[in-house]
């Protein structure tokens, strides 16, 4: 089953937040993230919020999904105005799941049009929505592009028939180069995703993975190391020994491959597991949550960031939709974060992409950490004399130990 949600104090009905998330909100980025909660088949190593059509009953079908989040949509801009946080135009909107294109290309473009309707689009916004390659054809694509989505992100994890099988992945990857080219012939720019370490995944497979999604030329390629969540059903069948847990080792040496193969191929890295063509084919939307902007969240189990206020809808999507026909907000729990907690969330995420951490944040006293860093070849001297934090090739090989660090140092500051 998916993850558990987080503590947190309960959320009131109307969705309204408390004064303080309205402080600065003119200088603030505001996002938009659509959560579809529906996968054909649940993958073995997945614990994200999803669920396949018999896992279902009444009131969570997915042919009235977009009406519930139309109707949540509606809710959420409400919520914002009685708030006192003005309206801004959504800079970047996220469609994940599950799979989004399980629904119709119509459902999606509703969806995204009430986004339009409640608080506009930025003349440049990020419009993106994930997709399984085998979830797509080139008039669904089309459709998408007229619709205004500026982007598609493909599950495409290995090239390696036999990797995809472990993950219980079910698209040919034979299929990976047609979709990539529909949705370029419709205007979309492109993201592969990648999953290295796979058991029974070999650095020769990886490799192969690699160079068919540079074949390819995706404008932007994300690569995950895998990790063995708790309850799913991968987990359970390297606890039965049916399969090798990942190896740390060569896991190291997989992304080290991936960074020099990008980077000979002219893509370089803005975050620890992303790579983009340019800067400006960088997932915006992501960096997003990196950065601390705003973001709403629609559907059941999204999250949402508001002024340093972060709240979670309920998980299920007939408790969800039940909420929102009753024009409740679907908020299960919220928590009000304060400065330390923002400034040490702030640590952890501005490590990890490489236009790095200001050295101000840490304070003085963070300076001889500073320099263990540099000098241990986890952060890069240059950036360190500029002010900034930016990691190293060891120091993301490391960047959770790297946190760690930081951490001890801010929270002692």
């Amino acid at each position: 089953m998916p993850s558990a949600l987080p503590d947190g104090e309960p959320a009131p009905a109307d969705g309204v937040l408390p004064p303080s998330a309205a402080e600065g909100w003119q200088q603030r980025r505001f996002g938009v993230y659509l959560h579809v909660p529906y996968c054909r088949v649940r993958c073995g190593y997945c614990d994200f919020n999803t669920y396949t059509a018999r896992e279902l009953g009444g009131g969570a079908s997915q042919a009235g999904y977009a009406a519930s989040a139309v109707r949540e949509i509606g809710l959420a801009a409400h919520a914002l105005d009685a708030s006192g946080v003005g309206r801004r135009e959504a800079s970047t909107v996220f469609f994940g799941g599950g799979t989004p294109t399980l629904l119709p290309a119509e459902d999606l473009a509703a969806m995204l049009a009430a986004v339009r309707e409640s608080w506009g689009l930025a003349p440049d916004a990020e419009v993106t929505t994930e997709a399984n390659p085998d979830s797509v054809d080139e008039r669904s694509l089309a459709q998408l592009a007229a619709a205004g989505f500026t982007r598609v992100s493909f599950g495409m994890q290995s090239a390696v028939p036999a990797v995809l099988a472990t993950l219980d992945r079910t698209h040919d990857p034979e299929r990976v180069p047609l979709v990539v080219d529909w949705a370029r012939s419709a205007g979309l720019k492109v993201s592969l995703d990648l999953i290295y370490g796979t058991p029974g995944e070999t650095l020769a497979d990886w490799r192969s993975s690699l160079e068919a999604a540079l074949a390819a030329e995706p404008d932007h390629l994300s690569a995950y190391a895998l990790i063995v969540e708790e309850g799913t059903r991968l987990a359970a069948r390297i606890r039965r020994g049916e399969l090798r847990a990942p190896d740390d080792e060569l896991q190291a040496d997989m992304y080290e491959l991936a960074d020099a193969r990008l980077a000979a191929a002219g893509y370089s890295w803005y975050e620890v597991s992303n790579w983009a063509r340019t800067p400006h084919d960088a997932c915006r939307h992501n960096l997003g949550y990196w950065r601390g902007d705003d973001w709403w969240g629609i559907g059941p189990g999204a999250h949402s960031h508001v002024g340093g206020v972060r709240w979670w809808n309920v998980k299920h999507p007939a408790a969800h939709a039940a909420r929102v026909a009753q024009g409740e907000s679907p908020a299960a729990g919220r928590e009000l974060l304060d400065e330390p907690t923002r400034r040490l969330e702030r640590v952890m995420l501005a490590t990890r992409v490489a236009e790095g951490l200001p050295l101000p944040e840490l304070g003085p006293a963070a300076a001889p950490e500073i320099a263990a860093l540099v000098a241990d070849g986890l952060a890069e001297g240059r950036a360190a004399l500029d002010g900034r934090l930016v990691l190293t090739l060891r120091g993301r090989l490391l960047a959770d130990g790297v946190v760690q660090r930081l951490l001890r140092t801010a929270a002692a500051a």
